[in-house]
């Protein structure tokens, strides 16, 4: 005998196409932002900070490197081309906590990953112009071909 009341109504699970389109979505918000970050970092010039060249912070080592290590972080936060996609990729971390709760593990963490990898690939080409050598390019197939075993593997 059953100890759930017959008024109790089984979970529905969402469609099929609802992870699939998480799992890129967090695929391309980790991935994608990547390659803007980085460069977004590399171009990045700060502001000269007064306080930094003070003798009360440049007696004290750590007070030195505590103020730089705020600063920096305060100066890349004001910077938009750092600030959007970094906003971006920590939504697609979010995302991904959120659908490690609903989805199977065992298939989130390896999708999203490969996905992740794709996209990174991908943003790199268009950000930076990188070409997309014939190894890599075999290794985003190989990763496709992996993401469909695993599905494949569940059902």
């Amino acid at each position: 005998m059953s100890s759930s009341s017959p008024l109790e109504e089984p979970i529905a699970r969402p469609p099929a196409i609802n992870y699939v389109v998480s799992f890129i979505l967090v695929g391309l918000a980790w991935g994608l932002t990547t390659p803007f970050i980085r460069r977004a970092a590399r171009t990045h010039k700060p502001a000269p900070h007064p306080l930094l060249d003070s003798p009360a912070v440049k007696q004290s080592w750590l007070r030195s490197k505590l103020y730089g290590a705020f600063f920096a972080v305060l100066d890349l936060l004001r910077n938009p081309r750092y600030a959007v996609p970094l906003v971006l990729n920590l939504t697609g971390s979010v995302w991904f906590f959120l659908l490690i709760g609903k989805a199977e593990l065992s298939l989130t963490v390896p999708i999203v990953n490969a996905m992740a990898f794709l996209f990174t690939v991908l943003g790199e080409w268009f950000v930076e112009g990188k070409v997309i050598s014939r190894e890599t390019g075999i290794g985003m197939v190989l990763s496709l071909v992996g993401i469909a075993l695993c599905v494949q593997s569940k059902t």
